[in-house]
């Protein structure tokens, strides 16, 4: 019963955001700034899942500038902890697909999200040029997913290395988002599911990387990220054995 009342809450909520979303931002269209907006306003169903969403910001965020953050990729449910964090004007790199889904689909479009074709190779090989153009002709920031798919509980894939050319191209730095593990630890049925943590580290300076370095910059991402979500996993079983969430 409490798994088909959240879905209800969950659907409506979405819908209407959606739809009145969509309204609000033909006053502005593709304004970048409304990425973050709607992302919060989707991390306010954490509470309707029975989840504590804690976000930590680095002293300054706010004050970073342009730059591509990465981020885990887990499961839908993304869509209410790792959207809570994101800062203006940042937006994301999804599949031209994504323009079908009803409602959501033209809410992400004019939200100044960016829309790339995965299934044209020829198109997908120019995702980085257009990542970087759109960068420096926007005065944007970039949110990607560098394992390219969802972990569904297979702990941190090895990184795509799309990310990390476009940093270097568009001499911008790398910010890292790492959210506690949430694979398997949702149940719809249950009132309480415990604590998710998503943390946000200082950037990475990426001018010490050469464009043959590309490999190394990831790999140096991946293991400072993985280790952090250890971290961050040893936290939340401590403070949930606690009672302390």
């Amino acid at each position: 019963m409490l798994f088909i009342f959240r879905i209800i809450i969950v659907v409506i909520y979405s819908i209407l955001v959606c739809v009145f979303g969509s309204i609000y931002c033909l006053f502005s269209p593709r304004n970048p700034k409304h990425v973050a907006t709607f992302g919060h306003m989707f991390g306010r169903l954490a509470p309707v899942l029975g989840l504590k969403v804690e976000t930590r910001l680095p002293p300054g965020a706010e004050k970073f500038g342009n730059a591509i953050y990465i981020a885990n990729h887990q499961n839908n449910y993304d869509m209410v902890t790792a959207s809570s964090i994101v800062l203006p004007p940042t937006v994301t790199v999804g599949k031209k697909s994504l323009l079908w889904i009803p409602f959501f689909g033209q809410l992400y479009w004019l939200t100044g999200n960016l829309l790339i074709d995965r299934d044209n190779r020829a198109k997908a090989h120019g995702t980085i040029a257009q990542v970087v153009k759109q960068i420096q002709k926007r005065n944007i920031s970039i949110w990607m997913f560098p394992e390219g798919t969802r972990s569904r509980g297979r702990g941190l894939l090895p990184f795509k290395t799309g990310a990390f050319h476009a940093a270097i191209a568009a001499g911008v730095p790398i910010i890292p988002v790492c959210v506690s593990t949430t694979s398997n630890k949702i149940n719809l049925n249950r009132l309480r599911n415990g604590l998710a943590i998503v943390e946000m580290l200082p950037p990475i300076d990426v001018t010490q990387f050469g464009k043959d370095q590309v490999r190394q910059l990831a790999t140096y991402c991946h293991d400072l990220m993985a280790k952090k979500i250890e971290e961050l996993d040893k936290e939340v079983a401590e403070r949930e054995a606690a009672g302390r969430v």
